[in-house]
């Protein structure tokens, strides 16, 4: 059996150059990632942007065109059996025989992993997340709600407990409870020491979940860091209350500093980074209140898309892209 260098075994997802092309059309290009075993990493894009083509070659379930990935310290081509055998994946478009129970699939889908019959362990752990995710395993999956039929997916991605969770919009149909308790899974993955690789365009679930992200746009990484280091690296709005009217020039003249207004006691201002400045400055003065609002991911996302990608990039769906 094929691995890759001794280095590389510490990670979880190894990838250097991995490149897909459809004939001229561009799916992915010179992707390098590396993920670490216990991690939660968000893989986010739009719809088009690459991330189900990346996934795909990460599992073996397509070529690459260029440059190299492993998974568990396992190469995905020459390794693909065990390196399926080692993940647990729910696929963006997960399909299912409307004529199955839930509970004939997963017993399905682990007796391929395990070569035998599903394993007494598997069989208990599918009932235990079935009764976390409100749902009856008995009923044909034809008579299933499409949110149901995704709790289906999941279950089958997770009852093994394998040591990689590789999850594409794993949260599409659910309602707000459930996705909370799916949220709650997938930490208590992490603090087992698994990893869990979370393919989402709900930015809200990789903010909350994430340990670091990647930005793909028009296959291409545009980003790969911490979540927090990501969101603290943009810009936030400072508002700041004195006991009475200061000048707001004075903070405009400061670095990092812009759009800003006033009206009565209040300040606002635009902050590139830091605030160190500008608390000093502030407290030149009374101050009677100050509130830092911090950016969510979907307005950090945003800002890697605010230019039209090179040309010759397009993502690998093959849509036209928009703004």
């Amino acid at each position: 059996m094929y691995r890759m260098d001794s280095h590389d075994s510490t990670a979880a997802i190894l990838t250097q150059g991995l490149s897909k092309a459809y004939g001229s059309r561009l799916g992915i290009a010179d992707v390098d990632l590396q993920v670490g075993r216990g991690e939660v990493f968000g893989f986010i894009g739009p719809n088009g942007a690459g991330k189900t083509t990346t996934i795909r070659l990460l599992l073996g379930l397509l070529r690459p065109s260029a440059g190299r990935a492993a998974v568990m310290g396992l190469d995905v081509q020459r390794d693909s059996v065990a390196v399926r055998r080692r993940v647990g994946y729910l696929p963006g478009d997960f399909g299912l025989d409307p004529r199955m129970t839930g509970r004939e699939l997963i017993d399905y889908f682990t007796s391929l992993r395990d070569g035998e019959s599903p394993a007494a362990d598997s069989r208990r752990r599918a009932d235990v997340f079935a009764a976390r995710l409100e749902l009856d395993l008995d009923v044909p999956m034809g008579r299933l709600s499409r949110g149901n039929r995704q709790k289906i997916g999941l279950i089958q991605a997770l009852c093994h407990r394998p040591a990689l969770l590789i999850l594409d919009e794993p949260t599409t149909g659910l309602d707000p409870l459930m996705q909370d308790t799916f949220l709650q899974i997938v930490r208590e993955a992490r603090d087992e020491g698994r990893t869990v690789f979370l393919s989402s365009h709900v930015l809200s679930e990789v903010e909350r979940v994430c340990d670091k992200v990647a930005i793909v746009r028009a296959g291409r990484l545009a980003a790969l860091e911490t979540t927090d280091s990501l969101l603290e690296k943009r810009v936030k709005r400072v508002t700041l209350v004195f006991a009475e009217p200061v000048d707001a020039s004075v903070f405009a003249a400061l670095p990092g500093v812009r759009d800003v207004w006033s009206r009565d006691n209040t300040v606002s201002l635009r902050l590139d980074d830091g605030v160190d400045a500008v608390v000093k400055l502030a407290a030149r003065f009374t101050v009677s209140d100050m509130m830092v609002e911090h950016p969510s991911l979907d307005e950090v996302f945003m800002s890697y898309y605010e230019q039209r990608p090179p040309e010759g990039d397009r993502p690998d769906e093959g849509q036209p892209w928009r703004r």
